[in-house]
């Protein structure tokens, strides 16, 4: 997604789970809220943990503020970083996780997260989105999801 990326990007993107077992999901309550909650959690969470690791590395303050911004997604759609991050979450997410999402969830629910993923990745994340090699019946639901975005 970047091949220029800083150091800063290039560490948050790879510390956005960074240890998330230490916060188990099953800690908070179930719906859209407790959801939220867990997830801001989670992101003080790596985010502390990369800072710690980044400062036993002569990382200085502001490079360990500039990667704890990133990884906690503040400035998304405002910062070219956070937004990067996000990018790569969406796509891993549309990579990797989709096609058993899908199968596991019902599809008015698959077709609410695309639509939702959708809204939150960049025009070029979009396109590499769109390149990517879907199965037939994964196809289909994305092409519902943004057909009704």
């Amino acid at each position: 997604m970047a091949p220029d990326a800083s150091e800063e990007l290039q560490i948050a993107v790879r510390s956005q789970h960074l240890c998330r077992w230490e916060i188990p999901r099953s800690e908070y309550p179930e719906g859209r809220t407790g959801y939220l909650k867990w997830r801001t959690e989670l992101g003080k969470l790596h985010a502390r943990k990369a800072c710690e690791i980044m400062a036993r590395h002569g990382y200085s303050e502001e490079s360990c503020a500039q990667a704890s911004a990133i990884i906690r997604k503040q400035g998304i759609k405002r910062n070219a970083d956070t937004q990067t991050l996000e990018d790569c979450a969406c796509l891993v997410f549309l990579t990797r996780d989709f096609s058993a999402f899908a199968t596991k969830h019902p599809r008015e629910k698959v077709i609410d997260i695309v639509q939702k993923t959708w809204k939150k990745m960049s025009e070029l994340a979009q396109q590499k989105a769109l390149e990517l090699p879907f199965s037939e019946p994964d196809l289909k639901i994305l092409q519902e999801a943004l057909a009704g975005n």
